[in-house]
């Protein structure tokens, strides 16, 4: 049975590590198990016959991952980006067979979005991001405005009229926001699933901005439909700035009691420290998905330049198994590190080949209708979209934890040494991407690798290949990223001060989890380490028991089980009274009607207590 064959039949016989692969993909559908057959087929032929041939071998292997094969190099998509919203809705653009013009209303804007966001969804196989969306979105509310005040000037009494204008742009502005929510939630791309969008706001101080940003904290703390479940998408990103909302004398703080309690109680939003991610990236951006980032860029004229911009794909090194096959030997790894990234400049490279071949008619809302920060005409060049280091090209990691573990055994973390070597890896990778960025003109970043299920395929391969190593592939998974040990139990302050000097080296990626108990009732010690992070880290989310059940009214979290989650308080496990939300892959899942991977359920309970890892 060739490959192909093979990993069809896995599929017709919904071979978990295939159809679970994505916590947010449902394989019982026949749109997303249409899209997962043609991802079977497309990763096929792109490692048989598209990829060189050493790449292929070394990815089959588990030397390297060469991330979103399904879709790429079969077609030459892009991975995630930052939409330019304001331009599309100032400029209008076209869809399909409608020129759409620039909206009058705050609902006619937010509906354009969600049609954007769709059509971007399914032009590219990564995520995308609506950055500083109470800032565009203001200007819609201001019209909303200016019309009422028309209206009421005509019929409304004269005292009243302010009273009036401010009720029904507040009522305009919550309406407008919940569609969006909702919509998001009910929309499926070509894919087979909800847009992975994440919104950024908070910055924002006139009055409209703050209309939005309530109503977008407010709608997600409600909940979605009769039971009020909690909304998976699109992942919420609070930017803390001081002088805006840090201190309670700023004129938003008010703004940031509310994120708190809507973190609290539905996980979301995660937090943007201003100040420090000015310092990590050189200025101010939501991450595109959910950690991918962008270094700051400036255009011809000298304006610094982020919405329209994206990342072309990731390809992950597996440390772990570098530091195995080094024996403990230090001149060995790195003698074997070096050979691996050149396997890994290789494939990076046969990305940018293959991005050569596209043209503006390949995906007309990127590269025509403004979604990527530009209007070229039909059959145009793309390439320099790309170049200029516009664009990033991901040279991901994973596994620091393991590889020091070899080296330093399984409690290195208090280890200055230990840490210095993980450090040194990073250092390592950043040199070259100093090299390739000078050579290819397209930012290589370091990037600390999210993926969901590459923590389990490259300790699966080096499992079998080694057999089980205590600590490292005894565990079922690898640590993503610079992640300290999740099934050790660390203070948030702790696990802040540990992991803020990775991204100083690895800014291409990266995110910082805390994880708490059930926090709905102690806001403020919730807001201590956010407060605490704020010079530390640039990017922080909050993980602690949201899960919900509707038949006892449990709330917290849910038992593991091999065939899924279970309520503690009265076994409930029917996925239609249960609401069971872990943060997956960067963004929040919803994994209750879908049995744990054989192998994993032993360590799952450890990950989804901490999560900071999964």
């Amino acid at each position: 049975m060739n490959t192909l064959d093979k990993d069809i039949a896995q599929l017709l016989e919904f071979d978990p590590s295939i159809v679970h692969e994505n916590a947010n993909k449902d394989s019982r559908t026949f749109n997303t198990f249409r899209d997962l057959t043609a991802g079977v087929v497309a990763k096929s032929f792109a490692l048989e016959r598209m990829l060189p041939e050493h790449v292929a071998k070394a990815h089959a292997e588990g030397d390297i991952h060469f991330h979103d094969l399904d879709y790429h190099p079969f077609q030459p998509m892009t991975n995630c980006c930052l939409i330019d919203i304001k331009g599309m809705l100032e400029k209008g653009f076209q869809m399909g067979n409608a020129k759409v013009v620039s909206p009058k209303s705050i609902q006619t804007a937010t509906a354009q979005i969600v049609q954007i966001i769709a059509n971007v969804s399914s032009s590219q196989y990564g995520g995308c991001t609506v950055d500083r969306i109470d800032e565009v979105l203001s200007a819609y509310a201001e019209k909303n405005e200016v019309h009422h005040r028309a209206v009421a000037q005509e019929y409304v009494q004269e005292d009243k009229i302010e009273a009036y204008v401010e009720a029904r742009v507040k009522k305009d502005v919550k309406d407008a926001i919940q569609s969006l929510e909702y919509e998001i939630n009910t929309l499926y791309t070509s894919n087979g699933q909800t847009p992975f969008v994440t919104i950024g706001f908070g910055l924002g101080t006139d009055k409209y901005s703050r209309y939005i940003q309530q109503a977008i904290l407010n709608t997600r703390l409600e909940g979605i439909g009769d039971q009020k479940f909690t909304a998976i998408f699109p992942k919420l990103v609070f930017s803390i700035r001081k002088g805006v909302n840090f201190f309670p004398e700023d004129p938003n703080y008010d703004i940031k009691q509310l994120a708190l309690e809507c973190s609290a109680k539905r996980m979301y939003p995660d937090i943007l420290n201003y100040d420090r991610t000015v310092e990590l990236l050189g200025d101010f951006k939501a991450p595109m998905g959910c950690r991918s980032f962008l270094p700051s860029w400036q255009d011809a004229s000298g304006a610094f330049i982020n919405s329209g911009r994206a990342n072309l794909g990731v390809v992950t090194l597996n440390v772990p198994r570098i530091a195995i096959e080094s024996g403990g030997d230090k001149k060995a790894f790195w003698e074997i590190f070096h050979e691996k990234m050149w396997l890994m400049h290789d494939a990076l490279l046969s990305r940018v080949e293959r991005l050569k071949s596209v043209v503006s008619d390949n995906a007309p809302i990127l590269y025509k209708s403004g979604a990527f920060g530009i209007r070229l005409e039909p059959g145009e060049d793309v390439t320099d979209v790309f170049t200029r280091e516009r664009c990033t090209l991901s040279m991901g990691y994973i596994g620091l934890y393991e590889a020091a573990t070899v080296f330093y055994g399984p409690d290195w973390e208090d280890d200055p040494k230990a840490k210095a070597f993980t450090m040194e890896i990073l250092k390592e990778m950043k040199q070259y991407q100093f090299e390739w960025t000078d050579d290819y003109d397209i930012f290589f970043s370091v990037y600390g690798t999210p993926s969901e299920s590459l923590t389990d395929r490259f300790c699966r391969l080096d499992q079998k290949r080694f057999g089980d190593i205590e600590h490292i592939t005894d565990k079922g998974y690898y640590q993503n990223s610079f992640h300290y040990d999740v099934r050790k139990d660390i203070t948030p302050f702790e696990k802040i001060e540990f992991e803020k000097d990775y991204p100083e080296i690895a800014s291409g990626g990266f995110i910082h989890y805390c994880e708490y108990p059930k926090m709905t009732h102690n806001l403020k010690a919730l807001e201590a380490v956010w407060d605490y992070s704020y010079d530390r880290v640039g990017y922080l989310g909050t993980n602690t028991p949201i899960d919900h059940c509707y038949e006892c009214h449990y709330d917290g979290d849910f038992e593991t089980t091999e065939n899924g989650f279970r309520c503690p308080n009265c076994g409930n496990q029917d996925p239609d009274t249960v609401d069971v939300v872990k943060r997956t892959c960067g963004y929040l899942g919803n994994p209750v009607n879908r049995p744990t991977i054989e192998g994993r359920h032993k360590e799952i309970k450890a990950r989804v207590k901490h999560m900071s890892d999964s």
